[in-house]
């Protein structure tokens, strides 16, 4: 489905507000709100809406570490690691990468106990090199990289 400009105006709108109701939406871009809902559907139906979600206040969470892990596995058969990493929820992130290591992991967590205790699960797959967040720099919606 090509976008024209219109959609990614929706699309920069529910981004901010998933919320907002579709004649609200369709004020600030001089649209009725049928034709911004039908709009809306036919993001939905072609898989560019996949899901509407919330950003949460991590550390009110108590989520106050990041992690970043790069995994070496210790063998071919990826099968158990794949199973390992879904089952965990303090996992949230996983990208198989190119170049030095097999997969990146994003890790959200309480303490470094809880850090600790994985790392020594993650050790039954492989090697890892770990990284820590000191400050998040910049976080955007993935929107904003779209460039038509």
């Amino acid at each position: 489905m090509e976008l024209d400009p219109i959609d990614v105006q929706i699309l920069q709108i529910l981004s901010k507000n998933a919320r907002i109701q579709w004649k609200d939406l369709g004020k600030r871009i001089h649209m009725t709100g049928q034709a911004v809902g039908n709009r809306i559907k036919k993001l939905e139906d072609n898989g560019i809406i996949t899901s509407y979600t919330l950003l949460l206040d991590e550390m009110k969470l108590g989520l106050s570490f990041t992690a970043f892990v790069i995994m070496y596995m210790n063998s071919a058969n990826h099968q158990p690691f794949i199973r390992f990493i879904n089952e965990r929820k303090e996992i949230i992130e996983v990208h198989r990468i190119s170049g030095k290591g097999c997969y990146h992991l994003m890790i959200k967590i309480t303490s470094q106990e809880e850090l600790n205790h994985l790392l020594n699960q993650l050790l039954k797959h492989g090697n890892y090199n770990l990284n820590l967040s000191i400050h998040q720099v910049k976080k955007q919606h993935p929107l904003t990289a779209y460039n038509k």
